[in-house]
């Protein structure tokens, strides 16, 4: 059997997120039962007992343990990479030898975001310590994990300072899984939202905020997501039978509480992302 868990449905950051006096934020602090991880997913082969996890967040440590709590007979068997945001990529150093000191785990990322690993210290030395070993992955090209397993990286406009964005499209045997924790504007994309939906099962998207009004004194357009609004409307109007959830959710959104945003989007025949959540995909 292979399945896809959810890990994290957060914003880089995290919730709480440093700095922030929020009162959602403050109540994480006080109740760590209502602490959110950063966006991450998990996939798991029972058959040939591996493991893989898109992304190493800042809580990396964690949501390794929750993925082997899922699957204690699996070993991790490499890591996919969608950007080198902070919240993406620098859970690789635990990875080192000052941590887990592992031996040449592969990490999957496009040839850009390589190059970013291998320019930069400390994750350059991952490399040259055979902590990592580096897969450069072409966009549109499927990477084979297992017999019945693919992930395809597929790329997505976003803030591309130092390396490409990619979102993947995980085919089990049976069902497919779109996940795309980062997009700047779906209009930009070169690609059909509502197609990826009538071609996928299951769909992770971006949903980071639900107003603009979510960061006052900021400006928003320095950190372009598709407002949790729009990408439930177009959902919607895609008139498919995918399971449609929100992840990469900030801090600030109103869609970590019950209430009437929640239940505004539930009306529209989309969810959204929760640690633990679970599909089969053959």
């Amino acid at each position: 059997m292979i399945e896809a868990i959810l890990l994290g449905a957060a914003q880089d950051a995290g919730l709480p997120q440093a700095g922030c006096a929020c009162a959602r934020c403050r109540a994480a602090h006080t109740d760590p039962s209502r602490r959110q991880f950063v966006v991450c997913l998990g996939l798991i082969d029972h058959t040939s007992k591996q493991m893989w996890m898109i992304d190493a967040t800042p809580d990396f440590r964690e949501q390794l343990a929750l993925l082997q709590q899922a699957a204690p007979d699996c070993r991790l068997a490499g890591i996919l990479l969608t950007h080198a945001h902070m919240g993406h990529y620098t859970g690789l150093i635990q990875l080192g030898r000052e941590a887990w000191n592992t031996q040449q785990l592969p990490v999957y990322a496009t040839p850009r975001m390589c190059a970013f690993l291998m320019g930069n210290q400390p994750w350059k030395q991952l490399v040259e310590f055979g902590n990592i070993a580096l897969h450069p992955s072409p966009p549109d090209d499927p990477i084979r994990l297992a017999p019945g397993l693919t992930a395809t990286p597929i790329p997505v406009p976003h803030r591309d300072e130092w390396s490409d964005t990619m979102a993947f499209r995980i085919d089990g045997p049976q069902r497919s899984l779109f996940y795309c924790p980062d997009i700047d504007d779906w209009d930009r994309w070169d690609r059909s939202l509502p197609e990826m939906l009538a071609a996928v099962d299951v769909a992770l998207l971006d949903g980071a905020f639900f107003s603009p009004a979510e960061l006052p004194g900021r400006n928003i357009a320095e950190i372009p997501h598709p407002l949790a609004t729009d990408t439930t409307e177009r959902a919607a109007a895609a008139g498919t039978e995918c399971d449609v959830r929100l992840i990469h959710l900030n801090h600030t959104n109103p869609l970590w509480d019950d209430g009437p945003e929640r239940a505004w989007v539930a009306e529209r025949g989309v969810g959204v992302g929760a640690t633990g959540d679970r599909w089969v995909l053959g």
